[in-house]
């Protein structure tokens, strides 16, 4: 057997298995993709050209007033909790205890929130469990003591009963490895549909922030930052979903330079935002590789983050970084982010990719 064969047959028994393979999804909203991070890569993995995979997506009959039997090729199996909040335990055990009735050959779990069910799981399925732990869930701030406690025994479990552990940034592989001794699977996210077609590039003079409106983000430092420059500020975020969020919207609109500005679910129109910024600012201290961030440096604009082991490791400590309030104010008037858009760019293209996730899952899945 020649070389240019053998390669070919190797490839034909990798993907021929994933190709017989059953696979259920496991821990999010749902397809089609309506919420964030997980919901954009489940999307992304049941791609067109997947379509033959025997796949199955546990969707929150919650959140989708039509209910289609499949998406894209994928089947979709409805659980009448939300999957979100406190529910989300429920959401992922009943998920998991449908799984067990249809034998899948492997599990994605995306999150912890229902792995305290994993040991039970296990001990009655011979199904390949791999788990994203997704970004230290017990750490946020959001969380009281008991449910923290609960996410931190979840996400043991998580380590201990799965086959395969996926981190989506090297800061929390070095987390699982110290902390369980467990060698993870490195994988982030893809970042690069976040760019339109026939995108025009620009600098319309304002700075950029997206996130969810929450204290770990770091939303009070970027706001009290740009209270003391005269550069404008649009900040997109969910400012009416929580006391926190009404606080800071109340307090900084009186600002001429700050835009606060509701959430943007059209994927165009937050992309003519991004593509015409001076630059993006990424508040994000929780968490792994934040989808948001990698979406953002395929727009090749300079970013400047917050200084933290997971942001550094997304952007290979490239960016431009910031530990408080008066440190931002000190980048922003010096302009000390002008020069890392390029850099951004490069490591993009390099590891942030759909089709670099899309092979890495799969791949990861067929051994």
């Amino acid at each position: 057997m020649n070389t240019k064969t053998k390669i070919k047959t190797e490839w034909s028994v990798i993907y021929g298995y994933i190709l017989m393979s059953k696979i259920a999804i496991i821990g999010t909203v749902g397809l089609p993709a309506c919420y964030g991070g997980f919901e954009t890569l489940v999307e992304n993995l049941v791609d067109v050209q997947y379509q033959e995979n025997d796949l199955t997506v546990y969707c929150s009959s919650k959140s989708y007033k039509q209910q289609s039997s499949s998406y894209k090729g994928a089947k979709l199996a409805y659980i009448p909790f939300k999957a979100n909040g406190p529910q989300s335990i429920i959401y992922d055990i009943v998920s998991l205890s449908h799984a067990l009735f249809k034998r899948p050959d492997v599990v994605l779990i995306l999150g912890v929130s229902g792995c305290i069910f994993l040991p039970f799981f296990r001990f009655f399925s011979k199904s390949k469990v791999v788990t994203n732990i997704d970004g230290l869930e017990w750490r946020r701030h959001k969380w009281g003591k008991w449910a923290k406690r609960f996410l931190k025994y979840s996400e043991k479990l998580a380590v201990k009963y799965s086959n395969v552990v996926i981190a989506d940034n090297q800061a929390i592989a070095d987390y699982v490895q110290n902390e369980y001794a467990v060698k993870s699977a490195v994988i982030a996210y893809g970042g690069d549909h976040a760019v339109g077609t026939d995108m025009i590039f620009s600098d319309a003079g304002f700075a950029l922030a997206l996130c969810r409106i929450e204290p770990e983000n770091n939303v009070e430092m970027i706001l009290n930052a740009f209270s003391h420059t005269a550069k404008p500020l649009k900040f997109i975020g969910n400012w009416d979903n929580s006391d926190f969020g009404q606080k800071m919207k109340a307090k900084y609109s009186s600002f001429d330079n700050i835009d606060i500005i509701d959430p943007i679910y059209d994927i165009e129109k937050l992309s003519l935002l991004r593509a015409s910024c001076s630059f993006y600012v990424h508040g994000h201290s929780a968490g792994g590789t934040n989808p948001s961030l990698v979406e953002m440096m395929h727009f090749a604009k300079p970013i400047m983050c917050f200084d933290c082991n997971y942001n550094r490791a997304s952007t290979e400590s490239m960016a431009s970084f910031f530990s408080d309030s008066v440190g931002l104010v000190g980048n922003i008037n010096t302009e000390q982010y002008s020069d890392n858009g390029q850099s951004m760019l490069e490591i993009a293209q390099r590891r942030y990719t759909w089709d670099i996730v899309r092979k890495q899952y799969f791949d990861l899945i067929s051994k």
